[in-house]
């Protein structure tokens, strides 16, 4: 048997997240290392959409369903509740119409998985502020220059962001740094101490 990859920190807490059987939808996919993982362990049902043709190619070459679309159009090849996850990891902040994409993901999805960078942990507040440049910190260890960022964000901005859209978060995960203690900090005060914040939403119940 060929050997599996290691997932990327927040895929595999991602993929501890999904039930066996599930059907679920990868948004910007890449090249289905997750969608792979899910299939192979799970059993799910798994799809995608990838903006990027090469990267469609390598998922099909992998038996994988994924098809090359923008997903800031919308979702409307799907129809609601179409599946039972919707996945967007570490994707939100590159796209330009936040607020439409993760409707969409609600729309057609029971429940929505997001992963996004925290620009609030501490060694990018450090770095700030006793250097006044960016740091090459967490999940951003590249120079800026190379990282494909679009909206700056914390974890504090996701929380509010879901509050004024009527979303509701079931559950929440961190990934964080190795240093003792890293763990308990992160739960305590994620905002501060998580690199990366990974969240199960649903829609708001309205009554």
């Amino acid at each position: 048997m060929a050997h599996r990859p290691a997932l990327r920190p927040d895929l595999a807490e991602i993929a501890t997240l999904i039930e066996p059987g599930s059907r679920v939808l990868d948004l910007g996919c890449g090249t289905g290392e997750l969608l792979a993982c899910l299939a192979a362990d799970k059993g799910v049902d798994a799809s995608g959409v990838e903006i990027r043709h090469e990267r469609v190619m390598d998922c099909v070459a992998r038996g994988l369903s994924v098809c090359q679309g923008d997903i800031d159009e919308g979702l409307g090849d799907y129809a609601d509740g179409a599946f039972d996850y919707v996945v967007l990891s570490l994707t939100l902040h590159l796209v330009s119409r936040p607020g439409l994409v993760v409707r969409e993901m609600l729309r057609v999805g029971r429940h929505g998985i997001v992963s996004i960078p925290n620009f609030g942990y501490w060694r990018m507040r450090v770095g700030l502020l006793l250097r006044g440049r960016l740091p090459r910190a967490g999940y951003f260890d590249e120079p800026w220059y190379t990282q494909p960022v679009g909206h700056v964000m914390t974890l504090a901005d996701f929380r509010g962001f879901c509050a004024d859209n009527d979303i509701a978060v079931r559950d929440r995960r961190y990934v964080c740094g190795r240093l003792p203690g890293s763990r308990l900090a992160a739960r305590i005060c994620p905002n501060l101490f998580a690199q990366l914040g990974i969240y199960v939403v649903t829609r708001r119940a309205r009554g």
